[in-house]
């Protein structure tokens, strides 16, 4: 290959530069976020020396050298022994039941999440929701109905999502004053809004010349959701699921410091008798169940490229 003159590069550079495209407002938007993180420390809120003074570091090595150690190895040489009998009575005893209970919460809430996305996903498609989907474009899909639906679909997930879990299950206390519902519910009506939203992107991004095939032999909107559309955005929506599924998990112990049993609880608890062993070690359990969920999901979705479904 040919190497251009050094003169010529540089004319052929510049000509790209000029064609490049260019986002309007990207310098403006980049400085205000520069202005308004400075703020933050011209606010005197926030200062460095507070990181890196000498009582921060006496407390962090107080806390590595006690406060972080169990009452009966503190002062004690590091013995495997010991250590492996503390954590195995931590972990088997009574209060262990936390962790299942944060495992079962967040399997469940995911399920309820993915039904309800499954409900929304097709009436928040606009390609799916028109008077004759995929042979005409969704803006001329007409008055009424049709334009309504996707919007409203739309507007509900948006409704779903922009409560946190935590709101929800504030809420839900008052309807399920006892139990884990309100941690559940919480989970899957927020999860399920983004799951549905999500869904329904992907399904709009879809390729069109399946589903449109099928419509041109007469296939109805359920037929073509699920012979074209569902086979095609399988792959991603599977990705989709198992990410609201970390994430399920992750709140489930947060949703516990409300008083529902689950991992945060037993944080809350162990936080409140100055066992800061006991919260680390619960904290710590929760990240191994994340890690774990995060694993199934790897495996799962290994298997499905294997079967040539993403």
């Amino acid at each position: 290959m040919t190497r251009l003159p050094a003169d010529l590069r540089l004319d052929r550079i510049r000509c790209l530069r000029r064609e490049r495209p260019r986002l309007r407002g990207a310098g403006w938007t980049a400085a205000g976020v520069v202005l308004l993180a400075l703020s933050g420390f011209a606010s005197g809120e926030l200062r460095f020396g507070d990181l890196l003074s000498e009582r921060r570091g006496a407390l962090l090595r107080d806390f590595l050298r006690n406060e972080a150690l169990p009452p009966e190895l503190r002062g004690e040489a590091f013995h495997v022994l010991a250590w492996l009998r503390w954590l195995a009575g931590v972990w088997t005893g009574p209060e262990a039941g936390g962790a299942i209970a944060s495992l079962a919460i967040g399997v469940l809430a995911v399920v309820l999440a993915g039904a309800a996305a499954v409900l929304l996903m097709p009436a928040a498609t606009r390609t799916l929701m028109t008077r004759d989907p995929f042979l005409e474009p969704p803006e001329s899909a007409g008055r009424g109905a049709w334009r309504a639906v996707p919007r409203v679909a739309r507007l509900f997930c948006v409704l779903l999502r922009a409560i946190p879990e935590y709101i929800w299950a504030f809420l839900l206390l008052g309807i399920f004053p006892h139990g884990a519902w309100p941690a559940v519910l919480a989970l899957a009506l927020h999860n399920g809004g983004i799951l549905a939203r999500l869904g329904a992107d992907t399904l709009e991004n879809a390729d069109p010349r399946p589903p449109r095939s099928l419509r041109m032999l007469g296939a109805g909107r359920g037929s073509i959701a699920l012979a074209a559309l569902g086979p095609q955005c399988f792959g991603r929506l599977l990705l989709y699921f198992f990410y609201r599924f970390e994430t399920c998990l992750r709140e489930a112990t947060v949703i516990g410091m409300l008083g529902i049993l689950s991992l945060g609880h037993l944080v809350v608890e162990a936080r409140a008798r100055d066992r800061q062993d006991l919260m680390i070690a619960w904290i710590l359990l929760g990240s191994l169940l994340v890690l774990a969920a995060d694993l199934v999901s790897h495996l799962v979705r290994r298997a499905v490229r294997r079967q040539g479904l993403s």
